[in-house]
């Protein structure tokens, strides 16, 4: 007891303090949150690498039992900074990241799911976790838009290279490493289709014809993303519409004044 009042718990104080890391504005939160970025994006180097890394014997297990290491503690924080646990494990996102988790425990089992690990990129860049710490200076929507649009194209890319390098290697195909399957995946994505790699069987005609479909619809949503006139994110008072037109007056679902801050304000 200090002053008077009673001590928090031990528990209690813990979650606090992850709310505060995870969740609050402070610069020491923003540092923190910045530090969790940067490491997220080695590991997902060290995913994309994987395939060729594996190749290194016990130097690579190594590796898969550190990052296991770190995402299951940041997990575990994550989980302490959420109000209510129940709803932290009905997030996509969470199973996501609980997946991966279990093919870094197990890579030796779960070594062929591997390429799942990629969903990784798309999760972190399309976070509120993310847009809260590098993205809160940006009052325009369409940069967000536009790189959650690039993480949705990039992250199929390689979970495809992934799928065909662990499904077709060596069965009797050109695709006889890494590069092989990202060179089909880019020119079936792109319908270039230049025929020197092919996958055999009707399940690669059907695998080649998902990849082209795939590709045709991101590249229109990031088309599409990048014509599309920027708004800004002001939410309405009165009716909550959040996005905007710069100089809008007035909001289009209500038509409640706006005061929209410019870049002078």
């Amino acid at each position: 007891m200090q002053n008077g009042t009673p001590d928090k718990p031990e528990g209690l104080r813990l979650r606090a303090r992850m709310r505060y890391l995870y969740h609050g504005g402070s610069p020491a939160a923003v540092r923190f949150r910045l530090a969790v970025i940067v490491v997220d994006f080695i590991i997902i180097a060290f995913f994309l690498a994987a395939p060729i890394l594996r190749e290194a014997g016990w130097a690579f297990y190594v590796l898969d039992y550190l990052v296991a290491a770190f995402l299951a503690a940041d997990m575990a924080a994550r989980a302490l900074a959420w109000t209510n646990i129940r709803d932290w494990l009905k997030r996509p996102s969470t199973w996501i990241d609980l997946f991966i988790l279990a093919t870094l425990l197990f890579p030796a089992w779960l070594y062929n799911f591997g390429f799942l690990r990629m969903l990784r990129l798309w999760t972190l860049l399309s976070s509120d976790f993310f847009w809260r710490t590098v993205g809160r200076k940006y009052d325009d929507t369409r940069v967000e838009e536009i790189t959650r649009a690039l993480a949705a194209l990039v992250t199929f890319v390689f979970v495809a290279t992934g799928f065909v390098y662990t499904t077709f290697r060596g069965y009797h195909t050109e695709v006889h490493g890494y590069l092989d399957a990202l060179y089909f995946t880019v020119s079936s994505l792109t319908t270039t289709g230049y025929g020197d790699i092919t996958l055999p069987g009707a399940w690669g005609r059907v695998l080649s014809i998902v990849i082209m479909l795939s590709g045709i619809t991101l590249f229109v949503r990031l088309a599409q993303t990048l014509v599309r006139p920027h708004k800004v994110r002001f939410p309405c008072p009165v009716c909550g519409l959040q996005k905007h037109d710069p100089d809008a007056v007035h909001c289009k679902a209500c038509g409640e004044t706006l005061c929209i801050p410019d870049e002078g304000n």
